[in-house]
């Protein structure tokens, strides 16, 4: 695939990675009213709700007869649900700083998984670019004086896997692609987080008693504004601009622009928290783009053979 024809899904990665930077402050905002189990279920419940109304009328064609919905399950298994589990119980134990530096090295983590799975071929020099970009992720964190504590083993240990996660979403979605349309790998991911994430959600407060304060938070403007961001923006678009992106990308490419979501962060924190954005923030942001630059386009040129073969692949 040519960069012309790549246009649509670069600026899908970058649309991708500004709402996931513009979640952390609504799930901010959200938690100030329900813990994260909740915000979850009402999370994927927002997405799972609105992506069925286009389904139920037609709008949106499922075809799931005859395809391997194992493999979807599987998907699901990483993404939402061992992800976000992980990240929760992970940031009990290690602070928020240390989630965002580890967090970070997906990309590499991505890399590896892709290499091994997907047969992905990477050049020294696009190496060299996703290690730029973790960089200058991990330099904003450690100039801001955050570092990993690793007497936190355990929070560490869960949120170096939320990393392999999301690494291993990202290689099956890819491979998926080529069996299944984006709103179908989307609409089985919401469904899924959505089922789970209520089930825990009703069991933990019916062991409680606590019942009766599941729908609170709902009576706060505020909170369901959240929800709408985190359910509709940072799940059901986001599930669908990714997996849509997987179907045209390379994962190891695709990957390295969710450090883009760094810059967005602190770009949000600027101007609607009122934080402080320095000149480490920039440096580190410009190591962070440059990674980005690099990763897609310092790959291997396709020579001629490759380029008819892939057209007779097409044809």
């Amino acid at each position: 695939m040519n960069s012309r024809d790549l246009r649509l899904p670069y600026f899908f990665a970058v649309l991708n990675a500004v709402i996931i930077g513009m979640s952390f402050l609504f799930a901010k905002l959200a938690l100030e009213y329900t813990g994260p189990l909740d915000t979850l279920t009402f999370r994927f419940a927002a997405s799972f709700l609105v992506m069925s109304v286009p389904v139920a009328f037609g709008w949106v064609k499922l075809e799931y007869r005859g395809k391997p919905l194992y493999k979807v399950l599987l998907l699901a298994t990483m993404y939402p649900l061992a992800f976000f589990t992980l990240q929760a119980f992970g940031l009990q134990h290690a602070t928020s700083a240390e989630g965002g530096i580890l967090y970070a090295f997906t990309p590499v983590v991505t890399m590896i998984v892709a290499s091994v799975f997907l047969k992905e071929a990477t050049t020294f020099l696009q190496k060299l670019s996703i290690f730029l970009s973790v960089f200058g992720v991990v330099f904003i964190f450690v100039m801001k004086g955050s570092r990993i504590d690793l007497s936190n083993l355990t929070g560490i240990s869960l949120l170096l896997l939320t990393c392999v996660a999301f690494a291993g979403y990202t290689v099956l979605a890819r491979s998926l692609s080529k069996q299944f349309r984006p709103a179908e790998i989307t609409y089985l991911m919401l469904g899924i987080g959505f089922a789970v994430f209520l089930a825990i959600s009703f069991t933990v407060h019916a062991a409680a008693g606590t019942l009766q304060l599941f729908f609170t938070p709902l009576s706060s403007g505020t909170f369901v504004l959240s929800i709408l961001f985190l359910g509709i923006g940072s799940s059901l678009v986001t599930a669908l601009l990714a997996n849509y992106i997987l179907s045209k990308m390379e994962a190891s490419k695709m990957s390295v622009f969710t450090n883009l979501s760094t810059i967005v962060s602190i770009a949000a924190g600027a101007i609607f928290l009122g934080e402080e954005v320095t000149v480490y923030h920039l440096i580190g942001s410009v190591m962070i783009i440059a990674g980005v630059i690099g990763t897609n386009r310092l790959g291997q040129k396709p020579t001629a053979e490759k380029m008819l073969k892939a057209e007779r692949a097409d044809v």
